[in-house]
């Protein structure tokens, strides 16, 4: 049985270290709302007003580090942007914020940034292409690629 095509991911909740630090990465750099806060336990931050896109929480993490390479886990969170504009911005945020970033992929699909937020965890902020425009194999099937973005082409779109 297929799910249902109309079902989406509504939110993710990280665990962190410290709100306060993970307020000032996902809120004053990003961009997102605050929305609700309960002390040093948890925050609720969103994008356009909706009760939450990501719940920030220390209930089993307060001070804590990062899991160890070779475990498991979440490998990123992904925030999608609405345009290539949007992206660009977002970009110049992260560089004036002097984030360093992981990597930058072209996926045929998608144009991704990677970069990690104050505990670690894996963020992706990237856009869609329009479907017309993805890659095809012969067969017609989706064939996502992964080349090197140019990030100084994008940064140049931004405001």
């Amino acid at each position: 049985m297929a799910i249902d095509p109309r079902v989406d991911i509504g939110h993710v909740h990280l665990k962190v270290s410290d709100i306060d630090s993970a307020l000032a990465f996902y809120r004053d750099v990003l961009g997102f709302e605050e929305m609700q806060r309960y002390g040093d336990q948890a925050a609720f931050i969103s994008a356009g007003g909706y009760h939450h896109h990501i719940g920030l929480n220390t209930w089993e993490s307060k001070g804590g580090s990062p899991p160890p390479p070779g475990t498991t886990g979440l490998y990123h969170v992904a925030i999608r942007y609405p345009d290539r504009k949007a992206l660009a911005q977002a970009l110049k945020q992260v560089v004036e914020a002097g984030i360093p970033l992981s990597g930058a992929t072209d996926h045929g699909v998608s144009e991704a940034i990677y970069l990690r937020d104050p505990d670690d965890n894996g963020i992706e902020l990237y856009r869609d292409r329009p479907k017309a425009e993805w890659p095809r194999a012969d067969d017609g099937s989706m064939s996502m690629i992964s080349e090197p973005l140019d990030l100084r082409a994008l940064l140049a779109e931004a405001d």
